[in-house]
Order: C-alpha cells, then structure tokens, then sequence
C-alpha cells in the first residue's frame, strides 16, 4: 500500500500531508465513506462537531481494525461552543462520540472575535494536559495569527484554510511556513466549480491525470496538507493516486497565477 507523504509538526507529532475532510457527508454514507478511505490507504481523518458525523467516523474507525496509533483524527471546537470552559466541554462531547481516548489535532473552527483567545487557552491546556497531540486554528489570517501573541506564547502547529490556484494565499502561506505552522487547505477541489479550467487542459494531458489529481499535486508540492471531501470510492481512490508525480517548479508557478481570489465560504477577515 502506497503512503501518503507526512509533516513533521513544530512540536514533533508526525501528520500526514493528504486526508479525507467529511463536511457535507451523513449518516451511514459518512461512516461508509470514511471506511473507503481507510481500506485505500488514508490516515489523515478531519471531522468537525458542524459536520454532525464525529459519530460515525469514529464507529468507522473502530470497524476498520487499524490500530489507533496509525491514524490522525482532527475535529474543531463549533462557534456557538468557544470560550474557556465550553471549549473543554465541547471536547470532551466530540471525543465521546469518535469514541477515542484522544484527538490527535484539535482546532478552532472559526475565529470569532469575543472567544477567540479563551478558546485558544482552553485548546493549550488541553495539550499540556496530553489530551490532544497538536492544536490549531482553521480560518485564520496573518492578523489573527499575530493577536494570538497577546493572550500565548503558542503558536498554533497547523492552519486549516480556504486554499487554492484561484486563491493563492501566498502571503498568508509564506507567514505560516517562516513560523513552521502547517498550511491545510479545505475545499482544494473548489468544490468542482473550476476543474474545468481549460488552463488546466495541458498539464492533465501531459501527466495523463484528472484535473482534481493536478491540483492535489499542487497542494502537496507547496508543502501544504490537504483534506478534499468525497463519499465515493472511485473519486476517493482518484485522489489517492498522486504520490507518484511531481510538478515542475515552472508548472507550479503557472497555477499560482491562477489566482482570482475566488472562494467558496466567507472570507475571514470580515470576522476581525
């Protein structure tokens, strides 16, 4: 079995670089699609109490019969749930529910204005209490990052954000990686929106690969992790298959310049 390429986080925990996000997945199609991904070869599993499926991928993960320690769980503290005291609480609610005796990478979800630095206290203590291996923020831009010195001297290991060739944070990227924060990208895929980009049409035929597929390779030769989201087994496996090809230094340059700062969710900064 092919694996998939790791991180090595500030703090020394190992992280794979590609998994499964599982936003807009259900029911048993989240526990079945989760399964799929282990069985092919995923590690990396990003689940979030919003997601309402922290259940069934934990039932998933227990049917799989892979050993607890091969795998990386994340999930987020919700919006309505940050603050010190009900960030603990909401942790320990989704752990009940993954059913697991930690979380490898817990993260706020969000960076709301009037919790932001308590729930980021509670997410240190959590970790100096070992029942998280890594904490992080998702949705965070350079400011927010550069406020958190005012309430901690921890830097968050990771940073889960909006990430793509049609939005091509590069200052935001380039921030991260001098302070050694892992940049995650969700929604790489654009939610399929823009993988008919015609100026795609030369590197797909040349590698012989998906548009999906080049821009998974894009992530990953940035240096970024990356948690595309599908519930098929086809398209699961689909974006497995690009460990072994590599974009030139050229060709990454040119999807750069893709950049049209288009997003699917809201921009952060209107949270500031």
């Amino acid at each position: 079995m092919i694996q998939p390429p790791y991180r090595t986080l500030s703090n020394g925990v190992i992280m794979p670089l590609l998994g499964l996000g599982v936003y807009d997945i259900y029911h048993r199609e989240a526990e079945t699609a989760v399964l799929s991904a282990l069985e092919i070869g995923y590690r990396l599993i990003d689940t979030a109490p919003l997601y309402q499926n922290e259940t069934q991928v934990g039932n998933a993960i227990r049917q799989s019969g892979i050993a607890r320690s091969e795998l990386f769980i994340t999930t987020k503290v919700s919006n309505q749930d940050q603050g010190f005291e009900s960030t603990l609480r909401a942790f320990d609610q989704s752990l009940k529910k993954l059913n697991t005796d930690y979380i490898d990478l817990y993260m706020i979800h969000w960076p709301i204005r009037q919790t932001r630095a308590a729930s980021w206290l509670a997410l240190c203590k959590l970790l100096e209490l070992k029942r998280v291996r890594a904490v992080g923020v998702a949705n965070y831009l350079v400011p927010f990052i550069e406020e958190m010195s005012a309430y901690s001297s921890q830097l968050p290991m990771v940073n889960q954000v909006e990430f793509t060739p049609w939005l091509f944070q590069r200052e935001l990227l380039d921030y991260c990686v001098a302070r050694n924060i892992l940049l995650q990208s969700y929604s790489p895929l654009t939610r399929g929106i823009k993988l008919k980009d015609p100026r795609l049409k030369s590197l797909c035929q040349k590698y012989r690969r998906t548009p999906a597929q080049i821009i998974l390779r894009w992530n990953l030769d940035h240096g970024i992790s990356t948690i595309p989201k599908s519930s098929s087994r086809e398209r699961l496996q689909e974006n497995f298959s690009i460990f072994d090809f590599q974009l030139t230094r050229e060709e990454i340059q040119e999807l750069d310049g893709l950049n049209e700062n288009f997003r699917i969710c809201e921009d952060p900064i209107s949270l500031y």
